[in-house]
């Protein structure tokens, strides 16, 4: 599996605590996380969101065992419209969500299990009215390119 990230943990300092809608302090357990709150904290957009407050049950490819996913985000939000939006997300590094020839083994297993995940919360927030969608260093460092 891939080894958690050594370089950013703690606890997110909320500034707009009335956005926040998590039952316990959001942890955040990389820098992309770390950014991802700050973005929703701060972006005037987002109506709501919350970090690791749902659990999606699914069944481990690896074991063939009944566990549970938490998703890293749940976010609401207002477009351009006025139509509001939710979302759960995932942050992960672009090389943990597909294979590539350089793919070694032992990612390619973590790689199949997140899918499995994944699959199981697209079908858990398309039931709940949601989208299910998985965040990269591409969508949170864009600079406007899109």
């Amino acid at each position: 599996m891939f080894s958690r990230n050594k370089y950013a943990n703690g606890v997110y300092t909320i500034t707009n605590p009335s956005k926040y809608t998590g039952n316990k302090a959001p942890r955040y357990r990389s820098g992309w996380e770390h950014a991802f709150m700050r973005f929703c904290d701060n972006n005037p957009a987002i109506i709501s969101w919350a970090s690791e407050c749902i659990q999606i049950p699914y069944r481990n490819p690896l074991t063939g065992k009944g566990t549970v996913y938490v998703p890293d985000f749940v976010v609401v939000y207002q477009d351009k419209r006025g139509k509001k939006h939710a979302e759960l997300i995932e942050i992960k590094p672009k090389a943990q969500t597909m294979l590539t020839e350089k793919t070694r083994e032992k990612e390619k297993l973590a790689i199949a299990l997140n899918h499995a995940k994944w699959e199981a919360a697209a079908k858990w927030a398309k039931h709940k009215g949601l989208r299910f969608r998985v965040v990269t260093e591409d969508d949170i460092f864009h600079n406007g390119k899109r």
